[in-house]
């Protein structure tokens, strides 16, 4: 991978005169790094690009460049590779779009096969700050962000936002088709790029995904925390899906999965990976939910803290402190969190300082936000930029001593004052959505512990078909069921119930009439078994014994393999409303007991589980175990594509799964 970041020569194939065209934004980038290695322009039409002329071909070069850009037509493109492979040229990079799929691959073989590798095609180049390589349309800044973006357009977005934020990038690698260099290669390789600190990647498509897990873990490990962006969820995939678990897995849910196991974090769109960068760039990573709310503004600051909230963040009445905070206002102000300066900020600039200094010494609080007019004291009134500036090094003096974090919602998008923070680490935004998002996703990201899935052997076990099939799989990895029986021909003596029949061949059971509740006596049962013979037709039925404790709650507890991350489990709030509620959360499996008590303490649902309004706790631990067996079904069985326990019956003593539906590939 070298060859793509600190090349000893390279040459421009397809360089043009032209400033609207692609050849002279990368013959123009190629040489600004003249003065570190060797730069050759090619192009038929002998263009000049800053004074340097360009050779009709590569053999018309006096050696073989070790990195080629290819800008050139695509039906001249697999004969210029197998020009260059033959001279000797070890890294490619294709801008060239439109080749055909087959021909692509091809070409990437021939290009394997020879030693070399190739980044694309359908590219928008590269970029590295420390190695003054310059192959990429657009204008970069040097910095600390590393980029990697499957959409060229959108990595050059990031890469727009960046600058614009103060951020410099310090590589960009646009990966294109992946046609051979893939997306994890590129990630992997920055894991040693010293100039890298915080990685932004976009993708569509995830080949490997566990791949993609293990580099993301070991840039976190290295210190480098990742931004991930991607598309959303699949129509396609949810249609295809026979479980209730596949229709509520699709999409960006298992790539958020993917991402807590990695220790990344995702993010919506470019605006909010760039302000989380710097956040991630500029301030000390949050060490708690804790958050002090101080704005000279009685609706800022409100509704500052109702964001807050909304975002999982705390925002605690004052205790002890309360009483140092005062002593700074006037008299008659309200001490409570959100902080209303009333006016005390015109009157001393160094109150903010100051309140942030009693809030961060206080130990009541993780970190602090500063919203209203603070940055833009000076721009409006050039008499107190010196006082300004002077509050801005007391905050970031109290940063670099605390190493809390500070972030300020400044009404100035751009002044020396908001300059000035950023420099002192303290990342400013100008809107507060912007300012609380990226604490929230900050403080997640720092919470979040890598927990990348142990890889498990397969463990194949024959699935006999239908409900009772698939509960013996659930029962074999210790999954609690009710006594059940087949029913064929004429029902089977039975006590007084209650009992619940089902037709054990259907996937929905209630859509379809297929369940029967409360049954009691042989009557019931008989005439039930008549109604659905003449509903359902021939079938195996099956007879149930019916969980009747009080207090229970049902959940939901499911399996499916994801084409690129492999076998994922979710648990979620079940019964025939769960894909209403859409209260799930997933992870990549196997997983431990803890991480499962972890996924249905996420749930919004979980107050039901604690106990809701006078009910009896349900056994959470019993619940836990439940869905780790289900995520050793769906990653021990490999001819299992989607697997599912729907309801779960959770409660005070024990749980009770009363339905199973496991569909092989």
């Amino acid at each position: 991978m070298r060859v793509f970041s600190d090349p000893a020569s390279v040459a421009v194939v397809g360089a043009s005169a032209d400033p609207a065209k692609w050849g002279y934004w990368l013959a123009r980038g190629a040489l600004r790094g003249s003065h570190r290695r060797k730069v050759h322009l090619v192009s038929r039409s002998g263009a000049v690009v800053d004074g340097v002329r360009a050779v009709p071909g590569l053999r018309a070069l006096a050696e073989p460049p070790e990195l080629a850009v290819l800008c050139t037509p695509a039906a001249a493109l697999p004969a210029l590779v197998d020009e260059a492979l033959e001279l000797g040229v070890k890294g490619f990079v294709g801008i060239t779009a439109g080749l055909p799929p087959a021909e692509e691959a091809e070409l990437a073989e021939r290009v394997r096969r020879a030693g070399a590798r190739l980044i694309g095609p359908n590219c928008l180049g590269i970029y590295d700050a420390s190695a003054a390589l310059e192959l990429a349309w657009g204008t970069f800044s040097p910095g600390a962000l590393g980029i990697v973006s499957q959409s060229g357009q959108l990595g050059l977005e990031l890469a727009g936002l960046a600058g614009e934020a103060g951020i410099g990038v310090s590589r960009f690698v646009s990966v294109g088709n992946q046609a051979d260099v893939t997306a994890v290669e590129v990630l992997d390789d920055l894991a040693g790029h010293a100039a890298t600190r915080v990685v932004v990647v976009y993708l569509e498509s995830f080949g490997d995904g566990r791949a993609l897990v293990r580099t993301l873990a070991a840039l976190r490990s290295a210190g480098k925390p990742v931004i991930v962006l991607t598309v959303g969820a699949s129509d396609a995939g949810r249609a295809a899906a026979r479980s209730h678990t596949g229709s509520l897995t699709a999409g960006t849910a298992v790539v958020e999965a993917a991402c807590r196991a990695a220790g990344a974090i995702l993010t919506r769109t470019p605006a909010q990976a760039v302000d989380l960068a710097q956040l991630l760039l500029d301030a000390p990573a949050p060490v708690g939910r804790r958050v002090a709310v101080v704005g000279d503004s009685g609706g800022q600051g409100a509704l500052a803290a109702d964001l807050l909230s909304a975002a999982g963040l705390a925002v605690p009445a004052l205790g002890a402190a309360a009483l140092r905070v005062a002593a700074l206002l006037p008299p008659g102000a309200a001490v409570r969190n959100p902080i209303d300066l009333a006016g005390a900020g015109e009157r001393d600039l160094s109150t903010y300082a100051k309140l942030v200094g009693v809030l961060l010494d206080s130990g009541e609080v993780d970190s602090v936000v500063l919203t209203g007019y603070f940055g833009s004291y000076g721009a409006d009134a050039p008499s107190l930029l010196g006082r300004e500036l002077a509050v801005v090094d007391t905050l970031g003096s109290l940063v670099r001593e605390h190493g809390r974090t500070v972030v300020v919602h400044s009404m100035c998008r751009d002044s020396a004052a908001v300059r000035a923070l950023r420099e002192h680490n303290v990342p400013t935004y100008a809107t507060i959505d912007q300012a609380v998002a990226s604490l929230g996703l900050a403080t997640d990201l720092a919470s979040r512990p890598v927990a990348v899935p142990v890889a498990v052997a397969a463990a194949p076990r024959a699935v006999a078909p239908g409900y009772l099939g698939a509960r013996a799989l659930f029962e074999w990895y210790g999954v609690p069921y009710p006594r059940a029986v087949a029913v064929s021909g004429e029902p089977p003596g039975v006590a007084a119930g209650p009992y619940v029949l089902k037709a054990g061949w259907l996937a929905h059971k209630t859509e379809s009439g297929g369940v029967a509740v409360g049954l009691r006596g042989p009557g019931e049962v008989a005439e039930a078994l008549a109604g659905m013979r003449e509903r359902l037709g021939a079938g195996e039925y099956v007879l149930e014994e019916m969980d009747t404790r009080a207090g229970v709650v049902e959940l939901i507890a499911g399996g499916r393999r994801d084409p690129s991350f492999g076998p994922v489990v979710m648990a979620g709030a079940g019964g025939t409303l769960s894909e209403l509620y859409e209260d799930v959360v997933l992870a990549l499996a196997p997983v431990d007991e803890e991480q499962a008590l972890a996924m249905l303490r996420g749930l919004r649902a979980y107050p039901l589980l604690r106990g809701w309004r006078g009910a009896p706790p349900v056994d959470e631990v019993a619940a836990a175990r439940a869905v780790v067996a289900v995520s050793r079904v769906i990653a021990e069985q490999e001819h299992v594509a989607e697997c599912e326990i729907n309801p779960l019956r959770a409660g005070p003593d024990g749980v009770l799964a009363v339905d199973a539906l496991v569909v092989t590939r």
